[in-house]
């Protein structure tokens, strides 16, 4: 195991602390789904309502106050993805919303019968974007994935790129088998055949260290409330494609980026905590992430603490979820659908797609049924298709009920997967 200590930043998310109705402690692995949120997030957010509560721009105090905390939170989003510069940042209600704007906005400049390429691995909201610029005549292609390992058939790319490409559309991480795409060679790709690659890294984010720089893509997204973080999606953009892409927007607001993009009165409370998660996240480097150091020269500060932070997360969740396989193997019937050679953990994040019970194509245990039983031992998780429609479809006779998902994060000890793991074999 890492020197990472779950038990020694517990304290710091209340919510961990809760029992049901009968007084067993609840456990969360739910966290695809969304994080539970440490006490600073709660702080900060209340703090804003308390003392900076205002519309921006104006001559008094706490409108002065709300604009620092914007600034705060676009300085602090820059860091974490590494981007050039906060004014790259874009923020809105959710990943899936700032995603439609741009799909939009990028369809205004393109024509009938170009092309946009997506992948069968993703969250439906990284493709439902896509798929409505057919109604303007826009041709959408797909990328399959291979469902021995559930990892994407980048042997067809090459085949699927072409002049008319417009833009690749890919996620960081499959927020249903786990599967991290090989990004950076991805976007190599689309950029020698002319085509722009956008990023869907809402699944990404809490397990492993981002760098817009290093991937060398043009767009990223990510919901902060999947890393620590309260209910706000977040943008990164090429500036010079923010700046020259038409966004649509209210006349009288601010023509630059990011400004341009950010339609309305932003939700200034959950800026703050965005905040709050972006700087707890780099305590978590200060404290455990010295011995990643040497992986980042060159960086410093908030930006070195951030990635340190991330990697020694990952490095403690891949052995908390290697425990989890080991205890997934010893039951009869029991399948987790993605990578499970150990030593290909780092290609995943630690979230399991199973199915338990090996009775025909199905299953004993119908997924929606497994969730709920666990529900009732406390135990928090999702079932079915979690917005990866095309996946779960591609799984073949997995379309009937989808998968049990299981996903751990750096907030989950040893004890709770035992305890997940009893159940199951109790179920037998």
């Amino acid at each position: 195991m890492t020197t990472f200590d779950p038990a020694a930043i517990r304290h710091h998310f209340p919510a961990l602390a809760q029992t049901d109705d009968h007084g067993q402690p609840l456990i969360f692995f739910d966290g695809p789904g969304g994080t539970q949120v440490p006490d600073a997030v709660i702080a900060a957010m209340s703090d804003y309502l308390t003392r900076r509560n205002a519309n921006t721009h104006a001559p008094f105090t706490t409108s002065q106050r709300s604009d620092a905390t914007l600034s705060a939170a676009h300085h602090a989003l820059a860091d974490l993805l590494n981007a050039p510069s906060p004014d790259e940042i874009v923020f809105g209600p959710n990943m899936t919303t700032l995603t439609f704007a741009l799909s939009r906005a990028l369809a205004r400049t393109w024509q009938p019968g170009d092309e946009v390429i997506v992948t069968r691995l993703d969250h439906d909201a990284n493709i439902a974007p896509w798929l409505a610029l057919a109604e303007q005549g826009i041709v959408i292609r797909w990328l399959d994935f291979d469902p021995a390992d559930c990892t994407l058939r980048l042997d067809q790319l090459a085949d699927l790129l072409n002049k008319r490409t417009r833009l690749l559309a890919v996620g960081g991480a499959s927020n249903a088998v786990g599967t991290i795409n090989p990004l950076a060679e991805m976007a190599r790709q689309a950029h020698e055949a002319g085509a722009l690659m956008f990023v869907d890294a809402v699944h990404l984010a809490p397990h492993a260290a981002i760098d817009v720089q290093a991937i060398g893509c043009d767009f990223l997204a990510c919901s902060v409330y999947k890393f620590y973080g309260p209910h706000v999606g977040a943008l990164w953009g090429r500036y010079d494609l923010l700046d020259r892409l038409p966004a649509y927007k209210v006349r009288p607001s601010d023509p630059q980026p990011p400004g341009k993009w950010m339609t309305g009165t932003q939700n200034h409370e959950g800026l703050a905590g965005a905040v709050a998660a972006v700087d707890y996240l780099a305590g978590v480097g200060e404290t455990y992430g010295t011995a990643f150091a040497a992986a980042f020269p060159g960086f410093a500060g908030r930006r070195l603490h951030l990635k340190t932070g991330l990697d020694a997360i990952a490095a403690f969740e891949r052995d908390l979820f290697t425990q989890l396989l080991d205890g997934l193997d010893a039951i009869p019937g029991a399948r987790v659908y993605g990578i499970t050679d150990r030593q290909r953990l780092a290609e995943r994040t630690p979230t399991a797609a199973i199915r338990l019970g090996d009775a025909g194509s199905g299953g004993r245990w119908h997924p929606l049924d497994l969730c709920a039983r666990l529900g009732r031992h406390g135990i928090a998780s999702y079932a079915g298709h979690m917005y990866a429609l095309a996946v779960i479809e591609r799984l073949g006779p997995l379309e009937e009920g989808g998968v049990l998902r299981i996903g751990l994060s750096h907030y989950n000890t040893a004890a709770e997967v035992d305890t997940l793991l009893n159940l199951f074999e109790d179920l037998g």
